[in-house]
């Protein structure tokens, strides 16, 4: 598993980020491939999101935000992780609810 360090400013630049990632996984088209996201809650406060890409076959890849971790965590569709990314600066958390 391989680790970088990334910082984006913007809820969008960050999903762009997850699904550029998740798609050249599998290769798959991200025009064909759309991100899902979901709110993460940890004690009814949103704390991140989980973000998926749906390809053919029902192959499925996705990553944890976790913000209180400052830290974006890739698994492939077996769900073995296949990146984490630290992060020095994260979107603020009222944008993804």
């Amino acid at each position: 598993m391989s680790r970088t360090v990334a910082a984006f400013s913007a809820l969008e630049e960050l999903a762009g980020y997850v699904h550029s990632a998740l798609c050249d996984k599998d290769a798959l088209d991200p025009a064909q491939a759309p991100l899902f996201r979901t709110p993460l809650r940890r004690g009814g406060r949103v704390c991140g999101l989980v973000f998926h890409v749906e390809g053919p076959r029902l192959l499925r890849t996705s990553a944890v935000w976790s913000a209180d971790d400052a830290r974006i965590i890739f698994y492939d569709s077996s769900g073995l992780r296949f990146l984490e990314v630290a992060l020095s600066e994260s979107p603020a958390l009222k944008d993804a609810a």
